[in-house]
């Protein structure tokens, strides 16, 4: 990325890298997307402070001392102090877009735009991945289905054999 910069010089990958799973919510933290829209986390805060009703908490939560422990332990991030030294506050993909509405900057707008696409990317794989895995346990059942078939067929071949 280009620091102070407006050009967008991110790819896809880094924001996807940025992208946590916290219980079931994608969100992004407030630190990484700071770094992305080149401010200052703490003018980021500040915003969100000043514009509170717009992140109900479906759109922003912060992290309990027990989930960022876990962010740190389960995405190689270095420490908490990464973090930002307090409890960071994590951004779902709504409250990722209404940042765009609060922040006014030309950056923001592009960048919130291209995070959401990885978003919706991300929502399209998922489905496409749950449409496979429904197929493969219904291929699963059709074979423990036909494995009770075939070893009701040695049961009967074994009772013709046991006549003869």
């Amino acid at each position: 990325m280009i620091k102070g910069s407006n050009q967008l010089a991110v790819t896809d990958e880094i924001i996807t890298s940025k992208i946590y799973l916290i219980g079931n919510n994608k969100v992004m933290i407030d630190r990484d997307l700071a770094v992305l829209y080149d401010i200052k986390a703490i003018r980021l805060r500040e915003q969100v402070k000043r514009n509170i009703e717009r992140f109900p908490e479906n759109f922003m939560f912060q992290l309990s001392e027990y989930e960022a422990d876990i962010l740190v332990s389960q995405n190689a991030i270095p420490s908490r102090q990464h973090l930002g030294g307090s409890l960071p506050y994590a951004f779902t993909e709504h409250g990722i877009l209404m940042l765009a509405n609060v922040i006014k900057s030309e950056r923001v707008i592009k960048m919130s735009i291209q995070i959401i696409e990885i978003f919706v990317r991300m929502s399209e794989m998922l489905l496409t991945y749950k449409d496979i895995l429904h197929k493969l346990e219904e291929i699963e059942r059709r074979f423990i289905d036909h494995d009770q078939q075939i070893m009701l067929i040695f049961e009967y071949l074994k009772q013709i054999e046991a006549i003869t």
